[in-house]
């Protein structure tokens, strides 16, 4: 498969590779529901995220409930599933601005990667990364890189033997490391993520 092949033109990169299967990226749908579903799981393990996303499901008659029948969920029977306020405020926020800017499925997958960050960012509690992800597990984009997630920040550190005290300099080394893995940065991501849980830490 190319994405390998061309990855693998990195000697270091090479060993994390080898180590695992081929992943394949997927296309969906509802995409203000993983919006939602990404608030939810902030700041939390993946087993409470889990739990608190099935609670939120149980509010609904339909597996893929839409922007409107969210929205119409009262504040406090959201607040009552384990959410914060800001959390059932940003949840809000996405379904509000699905509807009012009538924002379709389609019309995200046709959108470029920093047309659809720009355009989704405009939303109070839906940051860079948040978009990044959808963009990386929601929209198969083949070439995003999350410079700014700690688990990229920690493999990379640790493969490449980046010093992580100097922030800037950090990520900058980390941006021309990533430019010989184009056009298949989220492939990338997604090894380091694996190497970097399943790695030997001695």
């Amino acid at each position: 498969m190319s994405h390998r092949l061309h990855l693998s033109k990195d000697k270091k990169f090479k060993k994390v590779i080898d180590q695992q299967e081929e992943y394949i990226l997927e296309k969906r749908n509802a995409i203000h529901l993983r919006l939602c579903s990404s608030i939810m799981s902030q700041q939390l393990s993946t087993k409470v995220a889990a739990v608190i996303y099935a609670r939120f499901l149980a509010l609904f008659n339909r597996k893929t409930p839409p922007a409107q029948d969210i929205l119409a969920v009262p504040f406090d029977d959201l607040r009552g599933i384990g959410l914060s306020n800001a959390k059932v405020r940003y949840i809000q926020n996405v379904c509000t601005f699905f509807i009012e800017n009538k924002v379709s499925d389609a019309k995200l997958h046709k959108m470029e990667n920093e047309e659809l960050i720009e355009f989704l960012t405009q939303i109070k509690g839906i940051g860079r990364w948040t978009v990044e992800m959808i963009l990386m597990f929601s929209l198969g984009r083949e070439d995003v890189f999350a410079v700014d997630d700690l688990g990229i920040q920690q493999a990379m550190a640790r493969l490449y033997k980046i010093d992580t005290e100097d922030k800037k300099a950090m990520r900058q080394q980390m941006i021309k490391i990533a430019e010989k893995w184009r056009p298949y940065r989220t492939y990338a991501c997604r090894y380091l993520w694996n190497w970097k849980d399943n790695e030997p830490k001695n």
